[in-house]
């Protein structure tokens, strides 16, 4: 039979051209409307068969194939997966050729409904865009991406700490915590590379450390040059661990930015801070200390220069002479009139500033 039950369901039974044996859930309890996905999907497996039509191809099995592939290459890799979550419901059991600009405003307009900012619907918007996009141009199952419009986001300010008030947050926290947040403000290491570093990426003989290439977010290795403060930090931890540099009673640190944290944030009067922030404060300090740009991108181990100019409007030394000049042509043409031949210079002074 091409129809049987199971339970209430009914399924689907047959045979492909090729001898491939199907049986699938129809997922109703409607005999007709059985009939009509059998016929339809049987229909399908024929086409490609007899024709040479591409299959069609369900938006879960893209994100399985993308998850595989993805697997050990991208970093936020557990972030997408949490996206991903929230698209289940809306894109479950959809043909990736029915997945048009309509259904993917249903879904904005379903977690804007959430609560949730813009800026975390386009975080979601953009794993699927990914999605999309690769099964069209690396797996050849789908004819074109459907455009997929953004929302507005609000260009968020770089958030960084004073000396004063990073002297405060550090004597707020418990050691292990302000010794990692020591070592993050001295290196500009992420998160998960000051938790996860270990003694066997360290040289404190050469002051320096170094980042794998599969631990870093951009995929290619980082070298770290450790500094008198970064130097001290890495002394006072050995002997702690065989393996990890950082730790809490003996056992490896496993998470930074923890209650322990918030709590000492509060303590010490800093809001709209988060440890990733740390990073932002290592960054800015050393535009404000004269680090050119380029050195800073390599040193935070950035691939892309306009993620580093982002700091540039914290340094303003390389444009001090321009200011002054004119500065100083104004000031002369105050004076003009106190000084011999006055109106010649003046004649000199407006062709100037003409």
């Amino acid at each position: 039979m091409s129809l049987f039950k199971r339970g209430n369901i009914w399924w689907v039974r047959f045979s492909t051209p090729s001898g491939q044996q199907i049986r699938k859930s129809a997922k109703t309890a409607n005999k007709q409307l059985a009939q009509e996905y059998h016929d339809r999907l049987k229909a399908g497996y024929w086409r490609v068969s007899k024709l040479g039509e591409k299959p069609r191809r369900k938006w879960e099995e893209a994100v399985e194939r993308w998850l595989i592939e993805k697997q050990g290459e991208k970093v936020t890799l557990v972030d997408d997966i949490g996206h991903l979550r929230r698209v289940h419901p809306h894109l479950y059991s959809r043909y990736l050729d029915e997945i048009d600009r309509e259904v993917l405003d249903d879904l904005t307009q379903s977690r804007l409904s959430d609560g949730v900012s813009n800026a975390t619907v386009n975080r979601m918007l953009e794993v699927v865009r990914a999605i999309l996009r690769r099964a069209e141009r690396e797996w050849d199952w789908l004819e074109r991406t459907p455009h997929i419009r953004m929302m507005p986001e609000a260009k968020r300010r770089i958030r960084w700490l004073t000396r004063e008030e990073a002297r405060r947050l550090l004597s707020e926290l418990p050691d292990h915590l302000a010794a990692m947040a020591r070592f993050a403000l001295a290196t500009g290491l992420r998160e998960a590379n000051v938790v996860k570093l270990e003694w066997s990426q360290v040289d404190l003989d050469r002051r320096c450390a170094w980042i794998h290439a599969d631990q870093a977010k951009a995929r290619k290795a980082i070298p770290v040059p450790l500094n008198a403060e970064a130097i001290q930090v890495l002394r006072q931890q050995k002997g702690k661990h065989s393996t990890r540099v950082f730790t809490y009673k003996g056992k490896p640190v496993t998470k930074a930015n923890n209650h322990a944290w918030r709590k000492a944030l509060a303590r010490a009067g800093i809001k709209d801070f988060r440890w990733h922030d740390l990073r932002h404060t290592w960054a800015s300090w050393h535009v404000q200390q004269g680090t050119p740009l380029y050195v800073l991108q390599e040193l935070g181990g950035w691939s892309d220069h306009e993620m580093v100019r982002r700091y540039a409007h914290l340094s303003v030394e390389h444009l001090a002479e321009y200011a002054d000049k004119l500065s100083e042509t104004r000031l002369d043409s105050t004076n003009l009139a106190q000084s011999p031949n006055w109106k010649e210079k003046k004649r000199q002074a407006d062709r100037l500033t003409a």
